[in-house]
């Protein structure tokens, strides 16, 4: 396998991790209580797997739904602070 490939490989299953760890802190992956039905496009779904590494739908799901869950809003607060900036910020003193 390349080199490159490898550490590509091995960011994406820490991002991975990273999120899914996230999602465990704040309490979203306890019992798998829920059952999740649905038609989804095939391409969509084998890419998705391709892309991510995961074989298994359910864990796809459940990564793609804890991706959602945890993402944070920093853009839109960054956005909301146009023209904003505390004094002091650029204080060189």
């Amino acid at each position: 396998m390349d080199a490159e490939f490898e550490k590509a490989e091995e960011i994406m299953s820490q991002r991975r991790a990273v999120i899914l760890h996230a999602a465990e802190e704040r309490g979203l992956l306890g019992a798998k209580d829920r059952t999740v039905g649905g038609r989804l496009p095939g391409a969509l779904v084998e890419q998705a797997k391709r892309v991510s590494g995961i074989a298994e739908t359910t864990d796809l799901l459940t990564y793609a739904l804890a991706r959602i869950a945890v993402e944070d809003d920093f853009g839109e607060r960054l956005i909301s602070r146009k023209g904003r900036v505390p004094r002091g910020t650029f204080f060189a003193g």
